[in-house]
């Protein structure tokens, strides 16, 4: 019989099999101390929460005429929103951008070639981390941010060139994700996002971390592009707050993507029209936003009611169009490319049109069209010839070099062998006279008198230097060389000249030496209108409260009151005898402009202008001789309510027209016509007429000419 043999487990396995069971036990002890001790300490740290507030921009203030008819407003839009944690990974938010791509429908044409080096890295993470085996070996020699440069230097064209349509749109999503700052909303897309866009996500929120759907609004022009370049612009979610002045926006809690007036009115009425913010928190559970919660709806921006008449401002740049077709082709100058106008309201201030055109060839289509350059009238000058004669002669009053009455022979002169000519060698004439007719000789004269100038013909002139700083002091009274004061950033002041010559003295007397603006002789001979009191130009009347009514106006917030900012130093009786002169040019039975206005049941004053001047042709860069045609005016003459200033920089090169003037008496008759009417815009007008000028006008206002 055999004996069983026993079973023998080895020593060391017995061991092996100890250790298992101590590891096992202290395995069961510890989850037990965290199950039962702790369990509900890890419990609500799975389940915290953590609540962020960040401030969101709001609709901007709306900007309407003196009519109260509203120029700029917010179109609303459907938008899509990404707002990341803090601490998400890229990888979590491509997986995001992938889940939306589902949905939506994505413009590729902003990515680049970075953009699109960024998605490949991420959307292949072997094939990347293949890329750089060898650096990823040397940590010492390698740190991250040299890995990466690595990482994009290898990434080859034929790559890049293998990602697919679908792929392209997940990567636009992504770059826009991606450029969001923390807890900040950023639009991945709100132009064109269809109604079943906006459905679909919404519907599917719950699993889209970080994104949202809202209502985005899009500032727009709802007069086509009238006035665009004094509006100015704002700046794109793509564009943020300007690099250059992005701490002084940081300082006043701004977000960095935020949109932000970037020129003229948007930008000087900033702190007016960006609103009060809203306050949103943000419920945080882990690296995902989880919620947001609206603690404060904020106040859209504050509304600016300008002086501008868009009735009147839309007339006028109707009337410098046709003027510009009618004459252009009867012109001797091929350089009649432009023309300005500015009215405004000589004892306030307000400006109550300030339009600008030019008539250029569009580089796309090959055809002329009008593009709106209202933005010229006060940050481009010219020689505005002899419409500035007015300040010439109550500049001689005032220094005593003539007196009212005084009568001079306006005949030829002679500087050395220089010849000055007299137009029409209209005899011994007085200054209203010499007004009237647009004597150069008298203002010549005039001068050469202040300067202590000693004129005999065919010898030389010998000069006082100091006349030049004492014309121009007058000048600057009535707001020629100088800046009008307008609210608006970017007025020039035209040019100085720097010669001292007997000749350069004389040009200056007749406009035809210094430089001014549109802007600067529209206030020139408002000041002669108001009796010598030279108002600050404004083109902001009021700012009101933000109202939820549609089309209404809220309480007055602000009004700007007129301002006088100085009051020229002539007598009252010297400025009465040149607004008899301006009086004569329109009905005098020899005024320089009797024709067209002589009848008029207005009653206009005012005085016509032409200068020489030099056109410079970028392409040739050849100077050419062209003549700059003027006129500014007032009416009615005994109490004046408007002002005007019409500037067409190289009109003609010998043979003169009535452009200024045609253009002068149409606006004048355009303003009293519409002072006529009833104009009080109601609720219904404020939807329908809007939106019909947008339909109609947007052709005269950038139109096209065969």
């Amino acid at each position: 019989m055999k004996k069983k043999k026993k079973s023998h487990v080895p020593f060391r396995l017995n061991i092996l099999f100890f250790l298992v069971f101590l590891l096992f036990s202290a395995l069961v002890l510890r989850l037990g101390v965290v199950q039962i001790v702790h369990g509900e300490k890890f419990q609500k740290e799975v389940d915290k929460t953590e609540n962020k507030v960040v401030n969101l921009p709001v609709p901007r203030g709306k900007i309407y005429d003196a009519n109260g008819r509203v120029i700029v407003d917010n179109k609303a839009q459907n938008a899509i929103t990404y707002t990341r944690a803090q601490g998400t990974k890229q990888e979590d938010v491509l997986e995001v951008a992938k889940k939306l791509a589902q949905f939506i429908q994505m413009d590729t044409d902003k990515i680049r070639e970075r953009d699109l080096k960024d998605f490949w890295l991420l959307n292949n993470p072997e094939e990347a981390k293949e890329k750089v085996d060898k650096e990823l070996k040397d940590e010492e020699k390698y740190n991250n941010s040299d890995i990466y440069k690595l990482q994009l230097e290898r990434i080859t064209e034929e790559e890049l060139s293998e990602i697919t349509e679908d792929e392209l749109e997940v990567a636009a999503i992504f770059r826009e994700m991606n450029k969001g700052y923390a807890l900040v909303p950023q639009i991945i897309k709100n132009v064109n996002v269809t109604d079943k866009e906006y459905a679909v996500v919404s519907e599917n929120l719950e699993n889209l971390p970080g994104i949202n759907t809202t209502t985005d609004w899009e500032r727009y022009n709802k007069f086509g592009t009238t006035l665009n370049s004094i509006l100015g612009k704002t700046t794109t979610t793509d564009e943020g707050l300007p690099s250059e002045k992005l701490d002084y926006y940081l300082a006043r809690g701004y977000n960095r993507n935020d949109r932000v007036g970037k020129s003229y009115l948007e930008e000087e009425y900033e702190s007016v029209l960006h609103g009060k913010k809203a306050k949103v928190e943000n419920v945080i559970k882990g690296n995902s936003v989880m919620d947001t919660i609206v603690k404060s709806a904020g106040q859209r921006g504050s509304d600016l009611v300008l002086t501008i008449d868009m009735d009147l401002q839309i007339a006028v740049e109707q009337i410098i169009e046709e003027q510009i077709k009618a004459f252009k082709p009867i012109t001797d100058s091929p350089f009649l490319d432009r023309a300005f106008v500015v009215m405004m309201n000589p004892k306030t201030g307000e400006i109550l049109s300030m339009a600008g055109k030019t008539y250029e060839k569009d580089s796309e289509t090959g055809k002329y069209v009008f593009k709106d350059y209202a933005l010229g009238a006060m940050n481009s000058a010219y020689e505005m010839g002899s419409s500035i004669k007015g300040a010439t002669v109550l500049t001689g009053f005032q220094t005593g070099a003539i007196h009212p009455g005084e009568r001079m022979m306006d005949e030829p002169m002679y500087i050395n062998d220089l010849r000055k000519a007299s137009i029409t060698n209209m005899g011994r004439i007085d200054d209203l006279k010499a007004i009237e007719r647009s004597s150069n000789v008298y203002m010549w004269k005039t001068v050469i008198k202040l300067a202590k100038g000693n004129y005999i013909p065919h010898k030389p002139l010998p000069i006082d230097p100091e006349a030049f700083k004492t014309v121009r002091n007058y000048y600057s009274q009535f707001g020629l060389g100088v800046k009008t004061g307008i609210d608006l950033p970017g007025e020039a002041a035209g040019f100085i000249g720097t010669g001292v010559k007997p000749g350069n003295l004389m040009d200056l007397a007749i406009g035809q030496y210094d430089t001014y603006t549109p802007l600067q002789l529209a206030q020139y001979v408002s000041t002669i209108a108001n009796d010598g009191y030279r108002m600050q130009p404004k083109i902001v009347k009021e700012i009101h409260q933000p109202t939820l009514e549609e089309g209404q106006l809220g309480p007055i917030q602000r009004a700007f009151e007129p301002t006088v900012l100085n009051r020229i130093d002539v007598d009252s009786e010297y400025i009465e005898r040149v607004q008899e002169g301006f009086y004569r040019v329109m009905h005098g039975s020899q005024g320089s402009a009797r024709g067209l206005f002589k009848d008029k049941s207005y009653d206009p004053a005012g005085k016509t202008g032409s200068a020489e001047s030099f056109y410079y042709e970028n392409e040739t860069g050849k100077l050419y001789e062209t003549v700059n045609s003027t006129l500014v005016g007032y009416a009615p003459f005994d109490n004046p309510e408007v002002a005007f200033a019409v500037v067409i920089p190289y009109a003609y090169k010998s043979k003169s027209h009535v452009m200024n003037q045609k253009i002068g008496e149409a606006i004048l008759d355009k303003y009293f016509e519409l002072k006529a009417k009833d104009r009080t815009v109601t609720d219904q007008e404020q939807t329908t007429t809007t939106e019909n000028i947008n339909d109609t006008e947007q052709g005269t206002n950038d139109s096209e000419i065969e």
